[in-house]
């Protein structure tokens, strides 16, 4: 039912923004309004959630520790799964945002007949994600010809290798069959194992067939139902100026893709997808493991009376030496 709440969810906006713009003409407000009420909404949200993040207390060391702590020389630490310095700290965190190592490494757990639990590994989920991921900015950054002029170099690189195998006109783009291959393969293994369609909410589900939505619709937009891209362009150079204009031509698709890329865009401060920016704040992960070298003193502790071993010797001396107890000092 949460899949299916999302996908009405994702048609139910595709209807808005075709009757919007199809038959009450509003193409000012889905062209121009829209897109930076979203735009507003994400950076403001965005960078709520980062600061509110950045001020929530962290006095300990926690890092997630999966191999050997430094400690003694003749003893082999390991310094990407248990680093003790910043260096180690930023390589493990590349490695996780770029080429996600903690999903290549994690296992999953299966009772079958006997009982007998058994192991497996992750790795076309793990395929699977970063297909989705590294299609997904490969084509923002590609996007990024329609907001500058002259185009950058490495959006022509990008555009280049993107459509190396060039499969008739307009060129085929990989990342275009990718990212939709892949979300579809996280749609169905969402839906067809039982473990996790159990823990399966409408946040995940939402998310997912939006950004299908959007490269469907992105999809059929230039390999099917033209559009006027020197339009486009000129509709976005104008968001980028502060000076809108709204050319003629350009096709009722393209207002749902757009239509849809806010709307992404507002959820994201509110969703699951932050974890594109809270991943740099987790202090599980940005957080070199060094407490057997440095002695980590909570910041916010309140001061304490305490009564020293000296004091306490002070004050019961001579019972002490009564008793025939060691005294430090006679």
């Amino acid at each position: 039912m949460n899949a299916f709440y999302a996908l009405f969810v994702v048609i139910l906006l595709l209807l808005v923004a075709w009757i919007g713009v199809g038959t009450v003409d509003l193409h000012y407000f889905f062209g121009i309004v829209i897109p930076y009420l979203a735009f507003a909404i994400f950076i403001l949200g965005f960078l709520y959630r980062i600061i509110k993040w950045a001020r929530s207390p962290v006095p300990f060391r926690i890092p997630t520790s999966c191999g050997q702590h430094k400690s003694l020389p003749w003893l082999k630490s390991s310094r990407l799964d248990n680093p003790h310095n910043l260096f180690w700290t930023i390589i493990r965190m590349a490695l996780e945002v770029l080429t996600f190592r903690s999903l290549f490494r994690s296992t999953r757990a299966e009772l079958r007949d006997g009982p007998k639990i058994t192991y497996g590994d992750t790795k076309w989920l793990w395929a699977g994600a970063l297909a989705f991921h590294w299609a997904f900015l490969i084509i923002i950054l590609r996007h990024y010809r329609f907001f500058a002029e002259p185009v950058p170099g490495f959006v022509l690189l990008l555009q280049n290798i993107d459509g190396l195998f060039q499969i008739g006109l307009p060129i085929l783009y990989i990342t275009d069959a990718v990212i939709v291959l892949a979300a579809t393969y996280l749609f169905i293994r969402r839906v067809f194992i039982p473990q996790v369609r159990y823990i399966s909410l409408f946040a995940d589900y939402f998310p997912l067939f939006l950004i299908g939505g959007i490269a469907i619709t992105g999809v059929l937009m230039r390999y099917f139902l033209k559009v006027d891209v020197s339009a486009v362009k000129e509709l976005t150079l104008g968001w980028i100026n502060f000076k809108p204009v709204l050319p003629d031509g350009i096709g009722v698709m393209f207002y749902l893709h757009l239509f849809l890329v806010s709307v992404l865009f507002a959820y994201i401060p509110f969703s699951k997808l932050m974890h594109m920016g809270g991943i740099f704040l987790s202090p599980a992960r940005n957080l070199a493991n060094n407490n057997r070298a440095k002695r980590h003193v909570n910041p916010w502790n309140y001061d304490v009376k305490v009564h020293t071993y000296e004091e306490y010797e002070d004050e019961f001396r001579e019972v002490m030496r009564e008793a025939g107890l060691p005294l430090e000092k006679e």
